[in-house]
């Protein structure tokens, strides 16, 4: 499954005030849609290292129009709503979000936890080493598939007694407090994940390991790097993909899976 990105925001790192109006958000979403995406992941705060925290309202006033208007406008593709506050959270289940994406793993807003553990939705369990102010400032593991597989376990118990148990996704958070190593030895044996027996989803697009790797053959969309890693991690049975360049992609893994089942 393909997720593309929607970042509703003026300062996310690779598209960041592109699409924080109404009208632009939904020509986005209407092509991505129409590019192969089964998912939309709406976000109205950015996450990249540094950022600045902005209030739940604000936040909100950046997505609601869009979430009020999305399941009329696109009733067969799922809304994945980014954010780490329980007033957005709250806001979107209301109307009909399938996904939260809180990369803070329901930690950040106190109340987040008691506004999803109970409700039909999927939640995304994202690892991440710190805060997005903090995370990469030397982040250091014992064993970082090990820590994040430990980290996995410990957060799936907490839904062990809700209705919806088995409706979590889990994230290992590419770029989220990890230096280059920890991103490539997470990709390299992100099969380790399966045994605990929920869908897997990575977020290569565009992260800053690309540029590491490709030093003076980095590009501004990073697509070549992302489409490799995806393609890599889906060989490894990896099934759900967050993207900002989704017909590219949609089309590599048409084309890999194609030559893969010949």
């Amino acid at each position: 499954m393909i997720m593309g990105v929607l970042n509703m925001t003026p300062d996310s790192f690779s598209d960041g005030g592109k699409f924080n109006s109404f009208k632009k958000a939904n020509q986005k979403i209407k092509k991505m849609v129409n590019a192969g995406a089964d998912i939309i992941d709406i976000g109205g705060e950015s996450t990249l290292p540094g950022s600045k925290i902005i209030s739940q309202k604000k936040e909100l006033q950046r997505v609601e129009k869009v979430i009020v208007k999305f399941k009329k406008k696109f009733p067969k593709t799922l809304l994945s709503i980014d954010t780490r506050k329980s007033l957005v959270m709250n806001f979107s289940i209301n109307n009909k979000t399938d996904i939260v994406n809180d990369v803070s793993c329901f930690k950040f807003d106190p109340k987040s936890f008691d506004s999803i553990k109970k409700k039909k939705i999927w939640k995304i369990i994202h690892h991440m080493q710190g805060t997005p102010q903090t995370m990469q400032i030397n982040p250091t593991y014992n064993h970082v598939l090990l820590d994040i597989y430990d980290f996995f376990e410990e957060e799936i118990k907490k839904f062990k007694n809700t209705k919806n148990k088995k409706k979590l996704i889990l994230d290992p958070g590419i770029g989220f407090g990890k230096k280059l190593k920890h991103n490539l030895m997470i990709l390299n044996k992100i099969s380790l994940f399966h045994s605990l027996g929920f869908p897997v989803l990575i977020g290569t697009s565009r992260k800053r390991f690309i540029n590491q790797i490709s030093g003076k053959y980095d590009t501004k969309e990073r697509i070549g790097g992302t489409l490799s890693s995806i393609i890599f991690s889906f060989s490894q049975g990896i099934k759900v993909f967050r993207v900002h360049n989704v017909e590219e992609i949609k089309q590599g893994l048409l084309v890999f899976e194609t030559l893969l089942n010949k």
